[in-house]
């Protein structure tokens, strides 16, 4: 049995959670709704305060969907609730990242300027000159636009410059050795 599909999801005051046909699950929350179609097969009961997902049988497939499900409408009602966020840093001699309205313009190193603009649903801030924070009700739109930010310049292994995630630890290797 799959360990998480088997947990129940507890739906917080202020949230609804909605079923319709073909599993369309619809979340409302304080901070936004979020609308997802779910795995037919799944079978998704809201009880009270509580939403549980079961399988209709032990195929692998089903075992796979199961605690996927799960996992997908619990991060829905948290996305809701407290939203998500990723937070990025840009290290390097004369990399900065600065805000202007809607758009991100990052220095990078490169001969021009890279201009990113903020999709829809999402919040990009700016703290300093190197800390870029991706916030959002959506799990998975923060983390692809945060993938999509640090893509611009990945941190390199010598000295480390280039973007990464706060939390991230970039494997660090030895330069070329000096002659004797």
């Amino acid at each position: 049995m799959s360990r998480i599909g088997r947990m129940p999801i507890a739906i917080p005051a202020g949230v609804t959670v909605e079923v319709a046909e073909n599993n369309k699950v619809t979340v409302k929350g304080p901070k936004g709704t979020l609308e997802r179609v779910m795995a037919p097969e799944m079978e998704i009961k809201v009880e009270g305060a509580e939403v549980t997902v079961s399988r209709p049988n032990d195929l692998k497939r089903m075992k796979s969907l199961h605690g996927l499900t799960r996992t997908l409408l619990h991060n829905m009602v948290v996305g809701v609730t407290e939203g998500f966020q990723k937070v990025l840093e840009v290290n390097g001699v004369g990399y900065r990242a600065a805000k202007q309205g809607k758009v991100l313009n990052l220095s990078l190193g490169y001969s021009h300027p890279v201009e990113m603009t903020d999709p829809e649903g999402l919040e990009v801030v700016v703290e300093g000159q190197n800390k870029i924070i991706v916030k959002g009700i959506d799990k998975e739109k923060v983390g692809q636009y945060a993938a999509e930010i640090r893509d611009k310049r990945r941190p390199e292994p010598y000295k480390g410059k280039g973007i990464k995630y706060a939390d991230e630890h970039i494997r660090r290797k030895v330069g070329k050795a000096g002659k004797k």
